[in-house]
């Protein structure tokens, strides 16, 4: 039987939610505690079935990657509890997460020789991700960069080079506010983007051709082959507010001259772009795609959007940064009101 850790408090500031765990959580920095309640609380090394806090009853498998782990098996599971009152998310390494139904509680237990560490890059990513879809938040799948007082996100599919794009242009003295999943929120017709955690994620090619050699940052978990770009250790800046979306660039294929280039995206083909980039979709329901429907048709002609092509040699990614900090500069000035 699992050990319960003893209770600690650590709170922090996550894509605008107060979280509350009784761990400390890596690479997050606590807040003081605040006097309202939390958003989220999460339990780790904990099951919610030692606790009682879930109820021991038949499971309905309701989503399967189409990714497979080394195993062969898909790289996650998505089981529905008691009618749907829990989710409970299993990867192909064994480690576990439950969440209630309100997305208010969260449980995490995964096997040796796995830590803490490695399970904090499924919590602060793809549970996270979805946990804001199933609270009614739309989020793209993108990093996001702020320019002055806006943001500039990089949205495209798993490759295309968004985290990579982000990291060159946190080099050059941009604040990152999210890798992977940019979290949307609508204010009085205008979006915002709010900061999520403070790192990047990179495949080791493109380690390499930003530090010279795939070895220059850690592991981002043992199960993982991507690499940690901490922000804090690398002394790059992390942005601690919520900044108005100023661009959305889509990242195309890696193509050879002309390259790198951005154009305009006209409006239906904008829209179905982001529709197609839209995080942890299948587990939408009906009212809830056409709530993200409505909220990507009011974002796409309310925000510039671009197609980027990178070129396929990563040596011009130089060029990549300049044109979309070109383009970011003569896009109209917005200010946070």
């Amino acid at each position: 039987m699992t050990r319960v850790p003893v209770a600690t408090d650590f709170t922090y500031r996550v894509f605008d939610l107060i979280v509350r765990s009784n761990l400390q959580i890596p690479e997050l920095d606590p807040i003081p505690p605040l006097a309202c309640g939390p958003d989220i609380t999460v339990h780790l090394k904990i099951s919610p079935f030692e606790s009682g806090d879930v109820p021991r009853s038949p499971e309905e498998l309701s989503y399967s990657s189409a990714y497979k782990g080394p195993d062969g098996n898909p790289a996650l599971r998505i089981w529905k509890i008691a009618g749907g009152d829990y989710l409970r998310l299993g990867y192909f390494d064994g480690t576990q997460f439950w969440l209630d139904r309100g997305c208010t509680r969260v449980w995490a237990v995964w096997p040796e020789p796995l830590t803490i560490e490695d399970t904090a890059t499924y919590l602060l990513g793809p549970v996270f991700g979805v946990l804001l879809r199933l609270r009614g938040v739309t989020c793209l799948h993108a990093s996001a960069v702020a320019f002055g007082d806006r943001v500039a996100a990089f949205v495209g599919s798993e490759g295309a080079g968004k985290s990579t794009t982000a990291a060159a242009l946190a080099q050059r003295g941009h604040p990152i506010l999210s890798d992977d999943v940019a979290a949307l929120a609508e204010r009085d017709g205008s979006f915002f983007i709010h900061p999520a955690c403070p790192y990047l994620c990179l495949w080791p090619e493109s380690v390499e051709s930003l530090y010279g050699s795939s070895e220059a940052l850690p592991p981002l978990s043992r199960n993982d082959e991507k690499r940690c770009l901490s922000l804090r250790k690398k002394h790059l800046r992390f942005a601690e507010r919520a900044l108005p979306l100023g661009a959305i660039y889509i990242l195309g294929e890696r193509r050879d001259c002309p390259a790198p280039t951005v154009e305009v995206v006209p409006f239906q083909r904008a829209l179905v772009a982001l529709v197609a980039n839209t995080f942890a979709t299948n587990l939408l329901d009906r009212a809830m795609r056409a709530h993200e429907f409505g909220v990507l048709g009011r974002l796409v002609p309310s925000v510039p959007i671009r197609q980027l092509s990178p070129h396929q040699d990563a040596k011009r990614l130089d060029q990549l940064c300049d044109l979309v900090c070109d383009d970011m500069q003569r896009l109209v000035p917005q200010r946070v009101q």
